[in-house]
């Protein structure tokens, strides 16, 4: 879609970027002009990212991530422009453009969304007929009611080649759309059959109440047992939370993680509407980062089995600096939660939440599990890998509380483990100022390329610099383009990346268009708008002068001189003799 310059700064005006921001993460105000806050995109421990209310953007200095409120919008809420546009708009009370022009990738995601809203009706129109009889009978063995398969939009994908197909194709879906939705599949005859076949479906559905994908069990032994959705225009794996639509009006700020499908079903079917899921993938930071936004404490409930205890290791590994208190669950009577609320009853399932533990009463007793503690040499081992479990804890009460229960259990001075733990501290603290050391040293070496999205910055990192700071004050200061006009051309740039925002930025100023970055939101890629963000914050710290910019002319001036410059090492002597006598002639001429 476009929209026109006057709409999106209307609409820029009318959000409050602080407060729209507030509602994923708590900002903190170290000064009138610099509201901060822990980074909703990555997990981190300090603020990196900083708020701008003079140009209502923001940017973060540990990711990269940047941008204004679309971006914002469209980011956190996994949206396309047109939605996150749309969003702000109900936001604020503004009606949207009545013909903007939809492009063919949001004409795409539309007809992706009512084909999966059309999927989800057949599968469930399929588990209620005669062909899904084995179906229901495998729900009812697992003690699924009828408002319960109703409530998540259960379904039965036929045992045939191409139903769904067929049925798609009737409601005016191409062939090619539904491969691209991943509800068909190409076979090597050319053929086109349905990617679900004899399976118990579920649907995927996002906050917003959109199907955006399934995922399919089969109902016997056959692998795999569990089909998903690819990734698709509307769907991303790796970003995705079964049930967590249900689960976010029911947390309380608490949510409970499982590992699967059925297991959050039983969950909610039991009463503990707080129940959410991976989607069949590796626990992802894009998934912490969703869940943090709906709850302070997540508690995790894994399959008992060796697998998974392996998944919450890893998990919690993962959420180490996740901003929210973690706890798990000591599953026992049963695989997983589905078997113990079936076997075991519903108040149990209560007890085993209510006595879960946190994340270093767990690494406490996972470490106590790996050795044979009434022997002195297990009560050692074991001692010494509690000492560095304990030396990681940043609360001296935590560790108070945590020391004291250890000697009493072991059997040992309290002032003895105290002095091995302030020991473990001291040797993690050289660890970690090595660390911090180490990784200043990359960032000197690389000059932030980790960081930034231009390829040529460790090779011209002055050039880049200059460069930096004419394009932020020009975004600051659109009329100094006008009183350089002698002196700022892009042939002056060094870099090609900086070369192309210039002209873009170039463009619009002399077009007399607005440079505000809701205006670059609609053709900008996320690391463009996040770049012109940095270049916002660092406008910050610039001298405001055209002074300033014509300093940088110089340096640039001057590095191009030096780009094209020969290297004497590389020169024959013919050459170098050449070189000299010019020199000479240019010395004696001055």
């Amino acid at each position: 879609m476009r929209f026109s310059d006057e709409f999106l700064s209307e609409l820029r005006s009318r959000v409050d970027i602080e407060e729209l921001i507030g509602r994923y993460t708590e900002i903190r105000h170290r000064g009138s002009r610099t509201p901060v806050a822990l980074c909703p995109f990555h997990t981190e421990k300090t603020p990196s990212f900083v708020v701008y209310r003079e140009t209502q953007s923001y940017y973060c200095f540990g990711c990269g991530a940047g941008g204004d409120a679309i971006t914002f919008i469209r980011n956190i809420e996994h949206l396309d422009y047109p939605e996150a546009v749309r969003y702000l708009c109900e936001r604020v009370g503004m009606s949207m453009p009545t013909d903007p022009v939809d492009d063919e990738y949001n004409r795409l995601r539309r007809r992706c969304f009512e084909a999966n809203r059309e999927a989800a009706r057949f599968f469930y129109a399929r588990l209620m007929s005669e062909e899904g009889k084995a179906a229901r009978d495998y729900l009812k063995k697992r003690q699924l009611t009828d408002e319960t398969v109703k409530h998540f939009g259960l379904g039965y994908a036929p045992d045939r080649w191409d139903s769904l197909v067929k049925y798609l194709r009737g409601k005016g879906y191409r062939e090619s759309e539904l491969i691209s939705f991943d509800l068909a599949r190409k076979t090597s005859r050319g053929g086109t059959i349905d990617a679900f076949r004899n399976r118990l479906m579920f649907p995927i559905i996002d906050l917003r109440g959109n199907v955006i994908a399934f995922g399919g069990r089969v109902l016997d032994d056959s692998k795999p047992k569990y089909l998903n959705t690819s990734d698709t225009a509307v769907f991303k794996k790796s970003h995705g939370v079964y049930a967590l639509n249900f689960a976010k009006n029911n947390s309380k700020g608490k949510l409970i993680l499982c590992e699967g499908y059925m297991d959050v079903i039983a969950m909610h079917q039991a009463g503990f509407t707080n129940a959410v899921a991976c989607l069949g993938t590796a626990f992802t930071n894009e998934q912490i980062s969703l869940l943090s936004r709906y709850c302070n404490e997540l508690t995790l409930c894994f399959d008992s089995d060796e697998a998974g205890v392996k998944a919450t290791n890893r998990a919690l590994k993962l959420l180490e600096n996740a901003p929210m208190k973690l706890r798990v669950m000591q599953l026992s009577g049963g695989k997983d939660a589905d078997e113990i609320i079936k076997t075991e009853g519903k108040a149990r399932m209560s007890n085993f939440i209510e006595t879960a533990l946190n994340d270093t009463e767990f690494a406490l007793q996972s470490a106590e599990k790996k050795y044979d503690v009434s022997t002195d040499d297990g009560k050692l081992n074991y001692m010494n890998e509690a000492v560095e479990i304990l030396a990681a804890l940043d609360n001296e009460i935590e560790r108070d509380l945590y020391s004291t229960r250890l000697a009493n259990e072991i059997g040992v001075e309290k002032q003895s483990l105290a002095a091995q733990i302030a020991k473990a501290r001291k040797a993690r603290g050289r660890r970690e100022k090595r660390q911090v050391f180490e990784n200043a040293m990359d960032l000197v070496r690389a000059e932030g390329e980790v960081k930034s999205p231009n390829p040529q910055k460790r090779q011209f990192r002055r050039a880049c610099a200059a460069e930096e700071i004419i394009l932020a004050s020009l975004l600051k200061h659109p009329d100094y383009l006008n009183k350089l006009r002698d002196k700022l051309s892009e042939d002056v740039f060094v870099t090609d990346f900086n070369r192309r925002f210039f002209r873009d930025i170039a463009a619009r100023i002399r077009d007399g268009r607005s440079l505000d970055l809701s205006v670059f939101n609609e053709t900008a890629e996320n690391e463009d708008i996040a770049y012109l963000s940095y270049l916002l914050a660092k406008g910050e710290t610039l001298a405001d002068s055209p002074a300033e910019c014509e300093q940088c002319i110089q340096t640039l001036l001057q590095e191009k001189n030096k780009a094209a410059a020969p290297e004497i090492g590389k020169l024959s002597d013919d050459e170098f003799r050449a070189l000299f006598d010019k020199k000479r002639i240019e010395n004696a001429s001055k």
